[in-house]
């Protein structure tokens, strides 16, 4: 692993990963136990994971905004702008391969060369429609035959 950086708040999993999941903000569950994605979305996303041969605790996941918004909405251009240069320090710090953006508003992270990006569903979205369950799951496929 490189270096001993901690992870912000909601952030978890080796800081030498290949691949890096990045997600909304932090929901209920992951305001009670400080992790991302243990609540339904989590575990539907872990499911998906194990489906397809990928081991979460080998994958750095992280949400793009790192704070709970009020209600659970989304987060406003704002939260993410502020929260943007965090998630840079992340994926310098981590160096993916693959960092996969999860959702609208994940697709808001800024690219940087020499790193592949995938944009997808969130899992959430992929839990209550079945085209986009469809395309999620092929997409968390796709992303570990190019590993």
């Amino acid at each position: 692993m490189r270096g001993t950086h901690k992870p912000p708040p909601y952030a978890e999993g080796p800081l030498d990963a290949k691949i890096m999941l990045v997600g909304q903000n932090p929901g209920r569950e992951e305001y009670k136990t400080g992790r991302p994605f243990v609540g339904r979305a989590g575990r539907y996303l872990d499911k998906v994971l194990e489906k397809v041969g990928l081991d979460r605790r080998g994958i750095y996941i992280t949400p793009l905004v790192k704070e709970p918004t009020p209600g659970n909405r989304k987060p406003t251009a704002e939260e993410i702008r502020r929260w943007i240069p965090v998630l840079e320090q992340e994926i310098t710090t981590v160096r993916p391969e693959i960092v996969v953006l999860m959702g609208r508003v994940a697709w808001n992270a800024p690219r940087r060369e020499g790193v592949a990006y995938v944009e997808t569903y969130h899992p959430a979205a992929a839990m209550r429609f079945p085209d986009v369950r469809k395309k999620f799951e092929r997409d968390m496929a796709d992303l570990r035959s190019s590993l």
